[in-house]
């Protein structure tokens, strides 16, 4: 985006596109109402703040929708700029119609999340909870909305934003002496900075270990099903869909790619994979099959492996992530004379067996990735406290090691620079560029 470009009155629609009861267009800028008012009337002009009119809009080949206007005053808006909100009906032609109309008139159209851009510039949001619209926008699960809430209400901000402000403070000590280096004075206790800095770490290291999880819930919860050929893997995978997803067949090496789709329980969205069964094999294109299952399996955060239930699973020459959970399960038990090998769960899905509790033990994975503080969903975020977690021993080593006022100095100014990056106290143009350029028209 063009810096010089934000001054400018802006107008998208904020509704999807295509058919619907309602189109919303949001006009955002000091030339709102002015703009607005040539195709609604001057009665605009006059319109009290946080409030709804119903309007004619007119262009110059006659009327184009009775309309309602709702009006914001700067800086009680969004964006905190000038804000004028247009209810018309949905008809693509008639959006498409007042958008021309208001272009006409001055205004020129908003690029992909240039009204948050300009909310986060106007100091409506930290870059942090603004990152966190674009996430509730997305959140397609109970429990990733309840994460973008919290971040929108500011939970991470505040929390960094409070370890800053006392690295601030000692920075600015260690400053203040290198000003009176001549006269060797201590501002800055090493001991109390040492206290601090191992705090700070300890919050750091807290907010980076839970990322995976954050991200996870998010954005959905890897769950593969694995095992040998013709255990049932498919069959499952239909049943937990309840839709013939997969292709079912007595066959062995049916399943030759991943097929994956979404997977909702309790709350949460698991990005569920039906994968191509074990086994040793001279056929390429099945070898190639069993390979990107491997690589799904060593990715994954739950493992459900089906195994004949007349014998223990066999886990050799899988790779599986410490922090993931497995669940073996004696698939096809329905067939079986014998119990279920000791830790295996019985499954039967023609008569349902075990069904039930297999959907609580994945669901209990899910759980188990909540906490109760905040926690990161970003990659952005992660990479930012991953640095200044680095720039804290940095500092701390500094310390213990006797190191100048200006080394010190040095690594506190890369630590609070991180962690300012994460909630746009420190950023680019470049950064925020990218960042708004991933949100959709109108927001």
């Amino acid at each position: 985006m063009n810096p010089a470009a934000w001054g400018e009155t802006i107008a998208a629609c904020a509704t999807a596109p295509g058919m619907g009861a309602v189109g919303l267009i949001r006009v955002s800028g000091a030339r709102a109402r002015e703009i607005v008012a040539s195709i609604a009337g001057d009665g605009l002009m006059a319109q009290p703040h946080s409030t709804v009119a119903l309007r004619s809009l007119h262009d110059a080949a006659g009327l184009i929708d009775k309309v309602l206007v709702c009006v914001f005053d700067a800086p009680r808006s969004y964006t905190g700029e000038n804000v004028v909100e247009i209810s018309v009906h949905g008809a693509p032609y008639i959006v498409r119609r007042t958008l021309e109309a208001l272009f006409r008139a001055g205004a020129r159209p908003a690029e992909a999340g240039e009204f948050t851009l300009r909310a986060f510039l106007n100091g409506k949001m930290d870059l942090a909870q603004a990152e966190a619209v674009a996430d509730l926008i997305a959140a397609q699960n109970e429990h990733a909305h309840r994460l973008a809430l919290r971040q929108l209400r500011g939970g991470i901000s505040q929390k960094l934003d409070a370890l800053r402000e006392r690295l601030l403070h000692f920075a600015a000590l260690i400053e203040l002496e290198l000003d009176f280096s001549e006269e060797d004075v201590e501002f800055a206790r090493r001991e109390d900075l040492l206290t601090l800095l191992a705090e700070v770490e300890k919050e750091t290291r807290n907010l980076t270990d839970s990322f995976r999880g954050g991200r996870a819930v998010s954005q959905g919860i890897p769950l593969v099903l694995a095992g040998k050929p013709n255990t049932g893997k498919s069959t499952l995978l239909n049943a937990l869909l309840e839709d013939n997803r997969a292709i079912v067949s007595d066959v062995p090496g049916t399943t030759r790619d991943v097929v994956e789709d979404r997977l909702f329980l309790g709350g949460f969205e698991f990005r569920i994979m039906d994968t191509a069964g074990l086994r040793e094999t001279t056929d390429v294109v099945e070898a190639e099959g069993v390979r990107r299952s491997k690589a799904k399996i060593a990715a994954a955060a739950v493992v459900v492996f089906l195994h004949d239930p007349c014998e223990p699973p066999d886990l050799s020459g899988l790779e599986i992530a410490d922090d993931a959970t497995l669940i073996t399960v004696a698939s096809k038990f329905d067939l079986s004379p014998k119990a279920a090998p000791k830790g295996s769960l019985p499954l039967s899905v023609h008569t349902g067996l075990g069904l039930e509790e297999l959907k609580t033990k994945i669901v209990e994975h899910a759980q188990s990735l909540l906490r109760d503080g905040e926690m990161l969903t970003h990659a952005r975020h992660y990479e930012a406290l991953m640095r200044a977690a680095d720039a804290l021993v940095a500092t701390r080593e500094a310390l213990t090691a006797g190191a100048s006022g200006e080394i010190v100095a040095l690594e506190l100014r890369r630590v609070l620079e991180h962690i300012g990056s994460v909630t746009g106290k420190i950023e680019s143009d470049e950064v925020l560029g990218a960042i708004f350029s991933k949100f959709c028209i109108g927001k």
